[in-house]
């Protein structure tokens, strides 16, 4: 038994998968939102003030916005260019890498109301017009609708819009919907706690409060980062981000490949724990007959 045990406190400590990041805890516990982009930087979203802060990975801060109305940050492909769509103000604008704005768009001049938008590129923008039900492809720079494609859904329940490759990508608050775009369906999950999608390359993922999960046509979606524990959760192309106990973690590919080392020797030290748990226990119930078969002899019989 102890042999065992000290082979698993060997097992444990071998395996350490992450690293903290000097950020200040105020900032992290107000956040309700994080982003991490590609050099490292990490972006706050509160919705306490509306504010949205870029912060390098030693916690120093690069830029602010401040919002007078909510706004959506989409998913931070670009540094240089970041979109963020506002339902409330009917806008969507593009800021740079100091998050100084570079362009503004108003819906309101051209469409009832948009419920979502999701900028593809620097020139066409998707958006969900929820007064005419229909998904929009819409080229800004010179203010043409290019396609018009009807959706006859209930827009209320839209948290996230992805158009790639002709599939649109829903997320609502309930699942994780695939279409094409005569909008038939050709895959439904359901989700719990989404946030957002992020899109690397040709890979879908969803990122959802404390679980990263990707899309993959042949098996549907698959976790590829789980912390019960985490307050927010992020990636980059490199590294996973979690806020936990209002401080930040960083963890690199090379540290997920340890965690699933640690969950495998989990469920082994389970087992283990099982296997000997079984094995005093029937050798606790033989001790028991041959004391009554002891006790029978003592009686002369």
């Amino acid at each position: 038994m102890k042999l065992t045990s000290l082979f698993l406190v060997f097992v444990f400590c071998s395996v350490s998968a992450q690293k903290v990041l000097p950020f200040d805890t105020l900032k992290l516990k107000e956040a309700r939102d994080m982003f991490a982009d590609d050099y490292g930087n990490l972006y706050l979203y509160r919705n306490k003030d509306f504010s949205f802060t870029k912060y390098d990975s030693l916690g120093k801060q690069l830029g602010k916005l401040m919002f007078t109305v909510p706004f959506k940050v989409q998913d931070i492909q670009n540094p240089l260019t970041v979109a963020l769509f506002s339902e409330n103000a009917q806008e969507m604008k593009f800021v740079d890498q100091n998050l100084n704005e570079i362009q503004r768009f108003d819906f309101k001049q051209k469409f009832s109301f948009i419920k979502h938008a999701y900028a593809e590129d620097l020139q066409q923008i998707w958006l969900l017009d929820e007064s005419t039900k229909r998904l929009l492809q819409y080229n800004f720079r010179n203010e043409t609708t290019i396609n018009s494609f009807p959706f006859d859904a209930n827009f209320d329940e839209v948290i996230d819009l992805l158009v790639f490759e002709t599939k649109v990508y829903i997320l609502t608050k309930t699942k994780f919907s695939v279409y094409n775009l005569k909008f038939e369906k050709l895959f439904e999950a359901p989700m719990e706690n989404v946030k957002r999608f992020r899109r690397e390359n040709e890979v879908i993922l969803i990122i959802a409060k404390n679980i990263i999960s990707k899309y993959i046509p042949e098996k549907g979606l698959v976790k590829i980062f789980e912390d019960p524990d985490a307050q927010i959760v992020d990636k980059n192309s490199l590294s996973y981000f979690e806020i936990k106990g209002n401080k930040l973690y960083l963890y690199t590919l090379e540290d997920i490949a340890d965690i699933k080392k640690l969950k495998e020797a989990e469920n082994q030290k389970k087992e283990l724990e099982k296997a000997i748990e079984k094995l005093e226990k029937e050798k606790s119930e033989k001790s028991d007959i041959l004391k009554v078969m002891d006790e029978i002899q003592d009686l002369g019989f």
